[in-house]
């Protein structure tokens, strides 16, 4: 199997479209950088292998090929679902040309047809990520002020007490309230305040495996999919490290300590995240075999209080989200059955 080297291939790197050329035995021969970043794979990796060996839920792809060969003709394909590895389901357009060359073969042409709809999720994110930003600065205004008056009436009562043992009980809320009360300060602290350094998001995402998995020893396997050739990220590194310890306790929680997640990073190009387009940007990949997230909280599941457990608050994504934000980043999520992906877009500053 031969790349076509009659065709302009050189052509096909500087278009924008993604596009995978397949030899005569309908075998993949190439992918543009288009289709490369797309698919979130190399070209060399998926040389000489069917469709169906690389994605899935390929029913319409296949046909759209067959009526491209046996009409010898182009066939556009308007709303195509197709499976991927690195992404789930990518709403497509996909356009089949069959390809006149000293070899035969065809074409693929892939759209993504929902950026529209991407477009306004983001805008909805962000001013939703704003709202929710308001309510827990006030939320919290309002918990730390009687958490004060807990403190104190819980330290006269401690003088109060004869039995030195019962002092304990004291101690503990007034501890407790010591917490909380650190908890309402960071969530009142200007954003301004995040300290921005070079990390290297790998060592983020080390820190939240191993604390997931001291939690939960046992049942939990917790993959490690890196791309090693990563640059730095200008970052919090105490925020990123919370936001991903966040999700995946969210994800273990979800499995009941049992069953699997992966952790995966890439490189993305091009990437437009909240409304503004970057060069580079690092691609976090949460995901888990999980039940996958109810229907009915999928519409909700960052705002304040909203949450899938019993013993949950509720603020673990929405605190997850506002710090995402403060990157310039952007979460998003897809799940069913098996499978639910939390991809974390976090830009790169030149």
């Amino acid at each position: 199997m031969n790349l076509m080297p009659d065709f302009p291939i050189l052509t096909l790197e500087n278009l924008a479209t993604a596009v995978v050329l397949l030899d005569s035995e309908l075998r993949i021969s190439y992918l543009n950088s288009a289709a490369e970043d797309m698919f979130e794979t190399g070209s060399k990796n998926l040389h000489g292998l069917t469709v169906q060996q690389v994605f899935t839920h390929t029913e319409q792809l296949a046909n759209a090929m067959h009526q491209a060969v046996t009409s010898h003709a182009s066939y556009i394909e308007h709303d195509m679902i197709l499976g991927t590895h690195a992404h789930g389901k990518l709403h497509l357009r996909c356009a089949a040309t069959p390809l006149q060359l000293s070899e035969p073969g065809l074409m693929l042409e892939f759209h993504l047809i929902d950026r529209t709809l991407k477009l306004a999720r983001e805008e909805q994110m962000l001013d939703q990520t704003q709202a929710n930003r308001l309510l827990l600065r006030n939320l919290a205004h309002e918990i730390k002020n009687p958490l004060g008056g807990i403190r104190g009436a819980a330290q006269l009562l401690e003088q109060e007490l004869e039995k030195p043992g019962l002092r304990e009980y004291t101690q503990v809320i007034i501890q407790e309230a010591d917490r909380l009360r650190g908890l309402m300060e960071k969530l009142l602290t200007p954003q301004t305040a995040t300290n921005h350094n070079s990390l290297n998001i790998h060592e983020v995402l080390e820190r939240v495996r191993s604390l997931v998995l001291a939690e939960i020893p046992v049942g939990l396997t917790i993959q490690r999919d890196y791309d090693t050739s990563l640059p730095a990220l200008l970052g919090d590194k105490e925020q990123l490290i919370q936001v991903m310890l966040n999700i995946v306790r969210n994800a273990s929680q979800a499995m009941q300590g049992k069953g699997r997640i992966i952790l995966r990073t890439r490189i993305a190009r091009q990437i437009t995240i909240t409304r503004r387009l970057h060069r580079l940007a690092i691609i976090v990949q949460i995901i888990d075999d999980g039940p996958g997230i109810p229907k009915e909280l999928r519409d909700k599941i960052f705002y304040p209080l909203v949450s899938g457990s019993a013993d949950g608050h509720g603020l673990g994504l929405t605190l997850a989200q506002d710090f995402v934000s403060q990157h310039k980043g952007s979460i998003e999520f897809e799940s069913e059955p098996g499978r639910t992906c939390f991809c974390v877009m976090l830009p790169l500053t030149p």
